[in-house]
């Protein structure tokens, strides 16, 4: 006889048809009678009822006891009728007929208790196994969110989907029952920590189940899920005023350094130009230096507050129609720059764009001057233009000259003005051409020792992409750096290619 651990592995957690289990009954019989007959040459007669054994075990397991006793008796009577004398009629003269009877209704309704009992543990093990599937899914939908709220709608969805009703909710908070709506309530230490919200219509069993297994295993998924968006909000915390120890240390390292050495240098001066034995050269060579640190001082101070209104996401432009080339040459004035710094090549008829006049001054006054610091006394070169996009055929055309158009402007597509700013310095590594646009990062010394504090070029980013644009550096060690801004022309502005 099987074990109840085997005849789960065996037997489905349904039974199968009764038509199919009367057929079953009426054909084993039939054949156990039919086998009987070549046996009983070999064998006595009364020892062959085993026959039917097997047909009673088989009915008994598959479609349970009263099948099994059924097909028991119908055995029986099989049996003594074609087999135990007088043949041909049902009479048990024999008490021997009795007891092979009997041992069929035992063995029918023992085969038939073990079966039943082996489908119990496999519908019992089949719900089990779809409870931690359950289980496993929500874990996944709950833990793997980003944001805890937006992944309960989803798990209630899986949730009523597993027990087959439309209307699941899981409320992160108490939520009351109504009407139609049973509410329970899922806990963690003692403490509500949300609800579950389910029809009034669920079976009572199913009732028990949700509040016997799917509460309990829901209850820790959302106090993990909870702990775990609690701990994520700690480490962003954390990680927030780490940067902000870390913007602070290099902020008080800028102003210890780079705001007392122009005001270091306005001291000595202003102090050296009261002297009565200052010659008249001497004076306007010390208030050179005075007007220099001063402007020095104020592009630092300015500096700092473009700084601080784009990291509080306060630097919200002023967009109006400008000039490109009005930008560049008030830049240019703004730096004092004199004659041979920089080479200048602007489109004559370069189209205007819309931003605000200010910031983008401040962003071109912040690139020139890195790149007037890193050129190592060669010409700064200056170049803008405008792009339109191209059309599918005219990206297939060959530029001026024969050659193809420049890969980077057919995959760009849009209307713009590109102002590249080329100087022949030492140029950036690559490992540093991002590094560049962080606040205070410095990337070594330069001609003349100087070097800033760090903040032109974040600067310069944060104003281009304030305005729809955006800042870009393409440079190779000892060939110099291409700093290269792109602003887009509005819908009604015309490009030259």
């Amino acid at each position: 006889m099987l074990s109840p651990a085997r005849l789960a592995l065996s037997l489905n957690a349904e039974r199968p048809s009764r038509t199919a289990g009367v057929i079953v009954a009426a054909v084993s019989v039939a054949a156990a009678t039919a086998l009987i007959y070549p046996l009983k040459h070999i064998a006595p007669v009364v020892s062959l009822g085993v026959v039917y054994l097997l047909a009673v075990v088989i009915v008994a397991t598959f479609w349970g006891l009263a099948f099994g006793v059924t097909t028991g008796i119908l055995s029986a009577a099989a049996f003594n009728f074609f087999h135990l004398p007088p043949t041909g009629r049902f009479t048990l003269a024999d008490s021997r007929n009795w007891v092979a009877l009997s041992a069929f209704v035992v063995v029918a309704a023992a085969t038939g208790l073990v079966a039943e009992l082996a489908r119990a543990r496999a519908r019992e093990a089949e719900l089990r196994r779809q409870e931690a599937d359950l289980s496993a899914e929500l874990a996944r939908q709950l833990l793997g969110a980003e944001r805890l709220q937006d992944a309960l709608p989803v798990a209630a969805q899986r949730l009523g989907a597993a027990l087959g009703v439309a209307s699941v909710a899981i409320e992160p908070r108490e939520g009351p029952a109504g009407e139609r709506t049973l509410a329970f309530p899922l806990e963690s230490g003692g403490a509500r920590i949300g609800t579950l919200l389910l029809p009034t219509g669920l079976p009572a069993s199913e009732r028990a189940r949700v509040q016997e297994r799917i509460v309990p295993s829901l209850s820790s998924i959302l106090a993990a899920a909870r702990s775990r968006a609690e701990l994520q909000a700690e480490v962003v915390e954390t990680a927030a005023l780490r940067r902000a120890d870390t913007v602070k240390t290099a902020l008080l390292r800028a102003v210890s350094h780079d705001l007392r050495s122009p005001l270091t240098a306005i001291a000595t001066a202003g102090e050296a130009i009261a002297s009565p034995a200052v010659s008249p050269a001497e004076h306007q060579e010390l208030a050179a230096v005075i007007q220099e640190e001063a402007r020095r001082l104020s592009r630092l101070v300015d500096n700092l507050l473009d700084l601080s209104r784009l990291e509080a996401g306060a630097a919200e432009p002023h967009r109006d129609s400008t000039s490109v080339e009005e930008l560049i040459h008030a830049a240019l004035r703004e730096l004092a720059a004199s004659d041979g710094e920089f080479s200048l090549s602007i489109d004559r008829e370069l189209p205007p764009v819309r931003v605000d006049a200010v910031q983008m001054e401040r962003a071109f006054v912040n690139v020139l001057e890195n790149a007037r610091r890193h050129s190592g006394g060669h010409p700064v070169s200056v170049r803008a233009r405008a792009i339109r996009s191209l059309a599918p055929a005219e990206r297939q055309q060959p530029g001026p000259g024969g050659g193809e158009r420049n890969a980077g402007e057919r995959s760009r597509p849009g209307d713009r003005v590109i102002v590249r700013v080329v100087d022949r310095g030492p140029g950036i590594p690559l490992a540093q051409l991002e590094r560049v646009f962080e606040p205070f990062y410095r990337s070594g010394s330069v001609a003349g020792g100087h070097r800033g504090a760090g903040l032109g070029l974040a600067i310069a980013r944060g104003f281009a992409e304030a305005n729809a644009g955006s800042l870009d550096v393409e440079s190779l060690p000892g060939q110099g750096a291409t700093f290269v801004f792109e602003l887009p022309l509005p819908p009604d502005g015309r490009g030259e290619a």
